[in-house]
């Protein structure tokens, strides 16, 4: 039986992510996120990429975003129609139960998209052009214990469907919690 674990794009593909300057976290991320797929690879976990919502509506030239600013009717619906294929190959793997098990999904924690148990949220947004105040905007986000808004979505179209899967969050601070999962 195969077993089968649906990814955030960034797991799989960095070079979505936005480009950051703390290199100690992005140290600790990148080698927790290493080492979860080589053990998932190791025991045979097939790794399925979903698309990245902030790539695919912004590109790489992108800003940082704070989960806030996607709470939006355009940003839901852009999540809705990237996930719509994702949710009809899992009904497709779960109608055979015989021969895959679905093991969940994993999400980067603090991702304001992606985000499982941790998002980044703030008053974020607007014109930075003439704002003295911005340092003090950028001081006001924090991590916030809920999920990102594409996997709020997700997780709204999965109960629309009846399907009860976990979800995992990649966080090096608390790496015990993903690797559960492969180890």
């Amino acid at each position: 039986m195969k077993k089968i674990l649906y990814v955030s794009h960034c797991l799989l593909n960095t070079a979505t992510k936005v480009v950051m300057d703390n290199v100690a976290e992005i140290s600790a991320e990148e080698e927790l996120r290493r080492k979860f797929i080589l053990e998932a690879i190791a025991k045979g976990i097939q790794l399925i990429q979903i698309p990245c919502p902030e790539f695919t509506m912004y590109g790489a030239k992108r800003w940082g975003h704070v989960s806030d600013q996607f709470d939006n009717p355009f940003f839901r619906t852009h999540c809705r129609n990237l996930l719509k294929p994702v949710m009809l190959e899992l009904q497709e793997y779960l109608s055979h139960p015989e021969r895959f098990e679905v093991l969940g999904f994993v999400g980067i924690d603090g991702s304001p998209s992606c985000g499982v148990k941790y998002t980044f949220c703030g008053p974020w947004g607007g014109s930075m052009s003439k704002r003295e105040d911005w340092l003090k905007v950028i001081d006001m986000c924090r991590l916030e214990e809920k999920s990102g808004v594409f996997y709020q979505v997700l997780r709204e179209m999965l109960d629309e469907l009846g399907i009860d899967l976990p979800f995992y969050g990649l966080y090096a601070s608390e790496a015990e919690r993903i690797m559960k999962l492969v180890l």
